[in-house]
């Protein structure tokens, strides 16, 4: 054990100390957290730049119809002029673009044309098409003698509240929507991690073996305890940086938030508590919000993600350490790589279906088989699943992994001393047997 310690030790920190990894801690958080604040500033930091927008009605449906963007950024102005006369002094308006709405038929519309100098935006094109839309059909309602709030009185909404039980007959609120993106983001990050981090124990064996340095290594430990160290190693370094990533970013984040309170708590987007009033519907957004995550037991989801994670990694790890083994360059490890990767692979492939049907079969031997489990778990558990499902499928996890470090071994301690052999399914077989 004390052996396996030091290579444990050795594989941490000559990684950790590494550029790639303090590029890539350092880099990681931004990303994130640029994933959350740079979409709230881009869109509260638009071009002010107006944009005036003549519109041409010669069927006089939409007379004032429409309005001034409430940023102010886009004007729509009502010009009394023919198409020609309005295209040939295009230029010189000055304006953005023109809106030409001919002698339509409300149930056929069709002709109606926006002139620009560039193509403009999907959102400007879908604000035009939405306020045409509303006010043909307000022409309709108005000749069907149908009133708006009659219309509006027909229509209800319903809200449906998700309340689960327990065996022993507590409730709690549910929500599904909040489930559905909790598992999913955890699954992936599992499916990221498991290849991200198994990929460097395998490039580590490669690298190792070529350099003949493996041979001196051999000589103090057995190749089991080298396998199971670096393996380990590895996991430590990954786990590390993980902790550090979501620090970081909860960090960059609040920091951004200090420094551009305009930008992280728009009034259009997010507002302060503070600054809410109280009965307003942001109070509401925001307290939906709230009690929807309440619905996820987060000190649960956690210990579940570490769980599997690192059984998820520790086993696959221990695969592709037997990869790098058999292999003497990258290129070597493509026709052994199909096999480990396949189970991942299907694994997230699967988990629209297992979204769709949470607690079915597929869903159920999904999360019990260890090679799919790690990622497939990840998803049910924000649904809730029964106590001895959890436990059954971390006991078959656990046995899982000490399966295939088993099997990996027997193919690691061949197959790092062999150098400048051709290897292929049926030598590690007879590895397997020998």
């Amino acid at each position: 054990m004390n052996k396996i310690g030091l290579i444990i030790k050795r594989e941490y920190w000559t990684r950790v100390r590494k550029k790639s990894f303090i590029i890539m801690t350092l880099l990681g958080p931004l990303i994130f957290a640029g994933i959350v604040v740079v979409p709230i500033w881009l869109a509260s930091s638009e071009s002010s730049e107006e944009k005036v927008i003549a519109v041409i009605d010669e069927s006089g449906l939409l007379t004032n119809s429409f309005e001034d963007d409430e940023s102010g950024n886009i004007r729509y102005q009502y010009i009394n002029q023919s198409l020609d006369e309005a295209k040939e002094g295009f230029s010189a308006s000055n304006r953005y673009g023109l809106l030409y709405i001919p002698d339509i038929d409300i149930d056929d519309p069709k002709g109606v044309t926006f002139f620009a100098e560039t193509n403009p935006s999907i959102q400007l094109l879908g604000n035009i098409k939405r306020t045409l839309r509303q006010n043909i059909r307000d022409v309709k309602l108005e000749r069907s003698s149908i009133s708006q709030e009659m219309l509006d009185a027909l229509e209800t909404s319903v809200n449906i509240n998700t309340i689960n039980l327990s065996q022993a007959g507590k409730e709690q609120q549910g929500n599904a929507e909040v489930a559905s993106v909790v598992g999913y983001v955890g699954a992936f990050l599992i499916y990221i991690f498991i290849f991200l981090y198994g990929a460097q124990v395998m490039r580590g064996v490669i690298e190792e073996k070529s350099s003949r340095i493996v041979e001196v290594i051999i000589s103090s430990v057995r190749p089991f305890q080298l396998m199971v160290g670096k393996v380990i190693g590895v996991a430590s370094v990954g786990l590390t940086q993980f902790l550090l990533w979501v620090g970081l970013t909860l960090l960059i984040v609040n920091v951004a938030g200090s420094f551009f309170p305009d930008v992280v708590n728009d009034p259009t987007t997010t507002m302060p508590m503070a600054q809410v009033p109280e009965s307003s519907p942001q109070l509401e957004a925001m307290q939906d919000i709230s009690s929807a995550f309440d619905s996820v037991n987060i000190p649960k989801l956690i210990f579940c993600f570490i769980f599997y994670f690192l059984g998820g990694y520790l086993m696959y790890g221990a695969l592709f350490a037997a990869v790098g083994s058999a292999a003497d360059s990258d290129t070597d490890t493509q026709q052994f790589m199909l096999p480990v990767s396949v189970p991942l692979i299907i694994s997230i492939v699967t988990l629209a279906a297992i979204l769709n049907e949470p607690d079915g079969n597929l869903a159920f031997w999904m999360s019990m088989i260890p090679f799919t489990s790690p990622v497939t778990m990840m998803m049910r558990i924000p649904f809730g699943l029964p106590d001895w499902q959890l436990i059954l499928s971390m006991a078959l996890l656990v046995g899982g992994f000490i399966f295939t470090t088993w099997v990996a071994a027997k193919i690691y301690r061949i197959g790092i001393l062999t150098y400048g052999t051709k290897v292929n399914y049926k030598t590690i077989g007879k590895w397997l047997f020998q």
